[in-house]
């Protein structure tokens, strides 16, 4: 498909090859809730060329939408409204720039996978500890970008923890070289961690340095099964008494969530069917601690104190991964049943069970459906969606869906908690954020946005509205 002559004038500004015409994979997101469009895309290859992108633009005022792997949830990186953007990906900037295992330190550019960053850590003797389910086809950019989480966040934190600098072209198209490799610099404001999580509406991240950490002499992994929330978290707090630093994961899973998988996806194997409630706990151990025998210690000293009901303690790697392979399919469940309203929420600790009876007497009131409550217990991250009930279809609810999203948004904020814990806000949570965001904060988020963004080309219309 030739460019049109006011491509061809864009075309002109920019090194031979950058520009490409828009292919459908550029314009979906996963959920099918938006249709993207675009004028172009660009693919440059170096900072340079995101540069002269980012200035051209400028220049005629055209947006620009940053395109990752596009397995975002909130629709940030699609446009369905407004002229038609310049999408840009940074899938041709995909190198490691340098590997320091005796820093512990890697440097990725934004286009690489975090799968391949992964890998790249791996061959060094490291390991990189973000850990998603996307993480075959998410890219570095959009994971910083989004300041994505994933099931170690408890242990490691989420992006923004294990990242120590950032290159970055701003709006105006000048390049921000922050790349370092220090744990410690006090020196005035920190663009670096005002730009992850910013959702690519401040500038583009084309490169990060990155923490690596040593690979753990052993892992331990077992699915529990517990009474109730209120006993899975008294378990959390024992696990991290006997293994301080040690707790990696701490995954809770509800029993309509394993009804889920039982009827949709049979073949995925469950250790422990029919448990009303369930924990995925992952320990990573020192030299000199065996696996096996910090899990049954455990396990009888919370059988003991009524903690747990049952266990299934991984033997080997194959059962782990089997473990793991039940959890990464909930999403994959769920989409096949179909949900009403989906929730991506956190909440203090120690507000999780209150809010979990709550929220189910609430909705039972507004009708019958079913609640599948699955998520990272061990960091508040919860993602708590409603279904329909068992013979209903959810254009049954359409009439409700709205009202069921306020009511559990509105119980979280009245819990301290956020109605966005790891996805971002994106498009889709954007009168989300003006209605129950603080309200100088959002005055200090416009503020920033309007002196490094003044024409408001970089993602318009995502996180602020």
């Amino acid at each position: 498909m030739p460019l049109n002559p006011a491509d061809d004038r864009l075309a002109s500004q920019l090194p031979e090859g950058v520009l490409r015409p828009v292919e459908d994979r550029y314009l979906d997101e996963p959920r099918g809730r938006y249709l993207g469009q675009g004028g172009l895309v660009a693919a440059p290859r170096s900072v340079e060329e995101v540069a002269a992108v980012v200035r051209a633009c400028a220049a005629a005022r055209v947006a620009i939408v940053p395109r990752g792997g596009g397995t975002g949830l909130v629709g940030g990186s699609v446009m369905p409204e407004g002229p038609a953007p310049l999408i840009l990906s940074l899938e041709r900037m995909a190198r490691i720039r340098d590997v320091r295992p005796d820093e512990d330190v890697l440097v990725a550019e934004a286009g690489m996978t975090l799968a391949a960053v992964q890998d790249a850590a791996r061959a060094a003797g490291r390991m990189f500890p973000l850990a998603l389910a996307s993480q075959g086809t998410a890219q570095l950019g959009g994971v910083l970008g989004a300041n994505a989480g994933g099931t170690a966040v408890l242990r490691w934190g989420n992006a923004r923890a294990l990242c120590l600098g950032i290159e970055a072209v701003l709006p105006d198209g000048s390049i921000l070289r922050d790349l370092k490799r220090l744990r410690k610099d006090n020196t005035g404001y920190d663009l670096r961690d005002l730009l992850i999580g910013a959702e690519g509406t401040l500038g583009i991240i084309t490169a990060a340095s990155l923490r690596m950490a040593p690979v753990p002499a052993g892992l331990a992994t077992a699915m529990l099964a517990v009474p109730g929330p209120a006993e899975a978290l008294a378990l959390l707090a024992l696990a991290q008494g006997r293994f301080a630093g040690c707790v990696t994961a701490f995954e809770l899973i509800s029993g309509v969530g394993l009804d889920f998988l039982a009827e949709v996806l049979p073949a995925i194997r469950q250790p422990l069917p029919g448990a009303p409630w369930s924990v995925l706990l992952e320990l990573s151990l020192p030299q000199g601690l065996a696996p096996d025998a910090a899990l049954e210690g455990l396990l009888e000293e919370a059988m003991a104190a009524g903690l747990v009901t049952d266990g299934a303690l991984a033997r080997s790697g194959a059962q782990a991964a089997e473990f793991w392979s039940l959890r990464e399919h909930l999403p994959e469940a769920n989409r096949r049943i179909g949900s009403v309203s989906s929730h991506d929420i956190s909440l203090p600790l120690s507000e999780i069970p209150r809010f979990l009876d709550d929220a189910g007497a609430m909705l039972a009131a507004m009708g019958d459906m079913r609640i599948n409550c699955f998520g990272h217990l061990g960091d508040g991250n919860l993602h708590y969606n409603v279904f329909p009930a068992r013979g209903r279809r959810r254009e049954d609810y359409d009439d409700r869906r709205a009202a069921i999203q306020e009511a559990v948004h509105q119980m979280v904020v009245d819990r301290a908690g956020s109605f966005s814990a790891e996805h971002g806000v994106g498009r889709l949570k954007t009168a989300d954020l003006a209605r129950w965001g603080d309200p100088a904060r959002l005055a200090a988020m416009r503020a920033i946005k309007a002196a490094l963004d003044p024409l408001g080309i970089m993602n318009p219309g995502a996180v602020l509205a």
